[in-house]
């Protein structure tokens, strides 16, 4: 069973902006990362949500999408996401997150790709605007965004064909394909 949703948690970046993403909803899924591994137990992950067109207005341009998609600039209207979390440092609480943010955002995938949504994580992003769009104070650092929805496209994970091509891409009806190392090309049998 964790497999499949392992395999179900893709990366998406098209969605049905039309179906909303509910407040409570993403509640949830940041009560799954509260709830999961801290770095010295120091749980010093805040979050901001956006379900509104007007907040995922203030988001959206600040996000860089798709590096290997060199001639996409991102989801159009209509493909948008439905919601975003913002995930933050808490710097008066640790001034190292450790790992957590990692473990946070994989706890908070999964729980959407149970809920039947799909997301896309952001480390590639304009920290300072979206900053200054939120007003968020100076002793938060802006860590990472995900944005969320009900998924619009199709992710397939092909085994890799050259170990040192591993570009994502997408054929003539927009399937999006991602290669994968085969699992003895990862085991070291030292």
């Amino acid at each position: 069973m964790l497999r499949e949703l392992i395999i179900k948690n893709r990366t998406y970046r098209r969605f049905y902006e039309d179906v909303k993403i509910e407040r409570n909803t993403l509640e949830e899924l940041i009560d799954l990362a509260r709830l999961s591994s801290s770095g010295g137990n120091q749980q010093s992950l805040k979050y901001i949500i956006a379900y509104t067109e007007e907040k995922n207005n203030l988001i959206f341009p600040h996000l860089r999408w798709a590096g290997y998609l060199k001639d996409w600039n991102g989801p159009i209207e209509g493909e948008r996401p439905a919601g975003y979390i913002v995930l933050l440092l808490d710097k008066e609480i640790s001034k190292n997150c450790f790992w957590d943010h990692g473990i946070a955002c994989q706890s908070i995938l999964l729980g959407a790709a149970e809920k039947g949504l799909g997301g896309c994580m952001f480390g590639a992003l304009d920290r300072e605007g979206l900053k200054e769009a939120l007003d968020i104070p100076d002793n938060y650092e802006l860590l990472l965004v995900i944005a969320l929805g009900k998924p619009k496209e199709e992710v397939v994970l092909e085994e890799i064909k050259d170990p040192k091509d591993v570009k994502y891409w997408r054929d003539e009806k927009q399937v999006h394909h991602v290669p994968k190392r085969k699992l003895e090309d990862l085991i070291l049998d030292i």
